[in-house]
């Protein structure tokens, strides 16, 4: 097809660097190439970026938009470059906005029980510095050392903690956010509570950098709570009487800041990673924390695991042991990733549906001959199951499509969301009209034009 471009490629560079002096511009160099595809989430790009640009202050932020705007060209927010949904990969043609240099944090407040930070902040390090003076960061993703604020937001990332201190959501007070024309907004602020206007600091939480770039979070933090932590393991014939004793546990009072579930086979698979020796092979492993309630909460949480079945209850209180256990749940993804390729689901069901959710993804294996691993934060209802196959096969066959559908359409059917934490980027924005319906589907569309009427930022992600 014929085609008269207005402006040349280079022409189009020239004015990007005169609208972000102080940005780091890679153009096809091995760092844009890095960031273009994480190798996450996809390997590969049909076309190439015009840019990766490392911004250094807001002022760069509102030069590239001025530059997209300008040229037409898409911009994908970027910071820590760890989705999982093909969520900040590179777009032919498109500009990535880093913003990974934007990483300080402005302040810690113990007075007022907040911290604010820039997007670039990685997770684990405000918790580190919170925890300095005697408080802490509750939202606790897998990827606590690598992933950043700026993208917790962006995705409402949840994590192990989220059965009792919530998701990102539930800790974000106020957002600074530059739209698509250039505005900046100051949205919420540093109060627990504000009840003016409407919400629109929740609506820029979980909108996958397609409503406006997050350059400033204003977060709340908590006292690090008062006794021991005890830390403990139980085992369960199987995932579905797992979910009956994380049901009570959640009912009994004693406030669980974990509960997260293991089905037998990754058990079987942490032992040989490990090379431990914590199953015969056919038990689901149920690894639970509480953070406060000391020796009481502790002889209720035990009699409530004897009472649903439970067998080699293990508790300690030892720094050193917890942090062993723990590790069983952080080593889950290389223990069964080692040898195969997968595909890590992220569905989140109501509790009272657990169990039968749990049921069903063992029942889809074992019809379709497909190896799936399951765990997940049962906790809070939301499921992790894998499913592999061989390393020979770089695309998944058809029964692991095929799998991956029922899964979905179970969790919908039985009232849930096909996506707990991980958000949707591209690999899920087809579903919208199933998870949302037409009407709100509908809406959808309505807001994302409303704050980004030529869709420039981060096109295809979040809705389709």
């Amino acid at each position: 097809m014929l085609v008269f471009y207005e402006y040349t490629k280079e022409e189009m560079l020239d004015f990007l660097k005169s609208q972000a002096p102080h940005a780091e511009i890679h153009v096809q160099d091995a760092v844009s190439q890095q960031h273009a595809a994480n190798g996450r989430a996809t390997n590969t790009m049909e076309g190439q970026l015009l840019a990766y640009v490392a911004v250094s202050d807001t002022d760069d932020i509102k030069g590239v938009l001025k530059t997209a705007r300008k040229f037409h060209l898409p911009v994908i927010p970027q910071s820590g470059d760890t989705s999982t949904i093909i969520g900040s990969d590179g777009i032919d043609g498109g500009i990535i906005l880093s913003t990974a240099k934007l990483n300080h944090i402005k302040k810690i407040s113990p007075d007022d029980g907040i911290a604010v930070v820039e997007p670039g902040v990685i997770n684990g390090d405000l918790d580190k510095a919170a925890r300095k003076q005697g408080l802490f960061y509750a939202p606790d993703p897998a990827s606590r050392p690598i992933s950043t604020i700026g993208g917790n937001v962006a995705t409402n990332a949840g994590g192990m903690s989220t059965v009792k201190y919530g998701a990102t959501k539930d800790s974000v007070l106020g957002l600074k956010v530059i739209l698509a024309d250039g505005r900046e907004l100051t949205l919420g602020g540093q109060t627990y509570k504000q009840a003016f206007g409407y919400d629109l600091t929740q609506l820029f939480v979980g909108s996958e950098g397609t409503l406006g770039i997050v350059t400033e979070i204003t977060v709340r933090l908590l006292p690090i709570p008062v006794g021991e932590p005890v830390t403990g393991i139980a085992f369960f014939k199987n995932m579905v009487e797992l979910s009956v004793a994380v049901r009570d546990l959640r009912m009994s009072g004693i406030a669980p800041v974990m509960l997260e579930a293991l089905d037998s086979k990754t058990v079987v698979a942490l032992d040989k990673f490990e090379n431990k020796h914590y199953t015969n092979g056919t038990s689901a492993m149920l690894i639970f924390k509480l953070d406060a309630g000391g020796q009481k909460s502790l002889d209720i949480a035990k009699k409530s695991l004897l009472n649903d079945n439970a067998t080699n209850i293990e508790v300690t209180t030892d720094p050193q042991k917890s942090a062993e256990l723990l590790k069983l749940r952080q080593d889950m993804l290389p223990a069964i990733f080692i040898n195969s390729n997968h595909i890590m689901e992220d569905m989140a069901v109501p509790l009272s549906k657990l169990a039968e959710m749990m049921d069903y993804i063992s029942k889809v294996g074992d019809d379709l001959d497909v190896n799936i691993y399951t765990a997940g934060h049962a906790g809070d209802g939301n499921i992790h199951p894998s499913l592999l196959w061989s390393k020979d096969e770089p695309n998944p066959p058809a029964k692991i499509i095929e799998a991956t559908r029922l899964l979905l359409k179970k969790t919908l059917a039985l009232g849930g969301t096909i996506s707990g934490e991980h958000a949707v980027g591209m690999l899920k924005n087809q579903w919208t009209n199933a998870e949302l319906g037409f009407d709100v589907d509908e809406i959808q569309h309505a807001v994302k034009h409303l704050f980004d009427p030529m869709g420039i930022l981060n096109p295809k992600r979040k809705i389709n």
